[in-house]
Parts: structure tokens; sequence; C-alpha cells
């Protein structure tokens, strides 16, 4: 459903108010879980060294969505990142957290393997949830023809490509049988 003005707020504005309502893109990122108290079964992390995707799953754990991107430019450091996903992850009320293990093609581990592996072990020192691992082989590549099919320009695709990324790693984890699954 697309965002409609509310008339009443517009009236004013249109009467001579300084400033428009603010629309749905100021709104904070997780006004939907504030407003309608829903709580999510799982939340996926996409982490990178300059971004860090965030999606979450519906309550059944069907279904998975995009919920948002942290960028390692507007934290002074590393540790101001973390806390920052930490408390998104909480936030979010989710039961489990999927991190995406960027393996490389013939199974063997990577420096951005090993960074990710850190930092789960940083987060479970934070949150008291259970990790799985889930590999995200090609999971940034499938993200990016996703929203090229949906018709995003290319730099509309960079900033949600993160989220769109961990929505692919949870969709994977999600079709998994739960004896398949990976604990951290």
């Amino acid at each position: 459903m697309l965002w409609k003005p509310n008339p009443v707020r517009w009236k004013k504005f249109w009467n001579g108010a300084t400033s428009a309502p603010a629309p749905l893109r100021n709104r904070p990122w997780n006004w939907r879980a504030k407003k309608w108290g829903c709580n999510v079964k799982l939340v996926a992390v996409d982490y990178g060294l300059a971004r860090t995707g965030l999606a979450v799953s519906d309550p059944e754990g069907r279904l998975a969505f995009p919920l948002r991107t942290l960028r390692l430019a507007d934290h002074p450091d590393r540790k101001a990142l973390l806390d920052a996903l930490a408390q998104a992850i909480l936030a979010a009320g989710a039961e489990a957290v999927v991190m995406g293990l960027p393996l490389l093609a013939d199974g063997g581990e990577s420096l951005t393997t090993r960074q990710v592996r850190n930092v789960t072990r940083r987060l479970q020192r934070r949150i008291p949830l259970p990790f799985y691992f889930m590999s995200e082989e090609l999971s940034s590549e499938e993200a990016w023809d996703d929203l090229r099919a949906a018709g995003l320009d290319a730099r509309r695709r960079r900033t949600v490509l993160d989220q769109q990324a961990a929505v692919r790693i949870l969709e994977s984890f999600l079709a998994l049988a739960p004896q398949q699954r990976r604990p951290a």
C-alpha cells in the first residue's frame, strides 16, 4: 500500500504552515514494530566492512523482509557499530540471529570469514540469543539482480543492497530443515 498524506495534516501545511508533515521516510526504522507490537522470529545479518544489512522474518518464520542498513561511517568506531547492531537486534524482538558467513567457492575461510566469526562472538557476549551461521555465497550478486529487476536505479540499489542480501541469507536459512541449521 502506498503512503497517502493525511488531508487534515496537509490542510495545515497548505494554509501557511512552515513545513510539511513528516513523510514515511522520516519515521524511525522500527515504526511498524512499535505500531503493531509485533515480534519477529529471526534476524539475519549481512556483515560487511563498510555496511551491515539487517533483515527480519515474520513471527511464523516463513517470510523475510529487509529491516535496515547500518553504515560504519555513521559511527565513530566498530565498537559503536556493534552496539548499534546489538540494539537493533534486541529492538526487533528476535528469537535467534542468523549471521551470513562469507565462505570461499571451495568452502574455505577468508579474512572476511574470520572477521564475521569475531563479530559473532562479540555479539554473543552482548545478546543472550542463539546464533546460527548461513553461507552467504553469491547473496550480494543475487540481491543486486533482484533490485535491478525491481526497477531501482544504481544509486538506490547501493543503499538497500545489504538489506536485500540479508533477506537472501534469511530466505536460504528458512528453507533449511531445522536439523541442517549450523549453530555458531
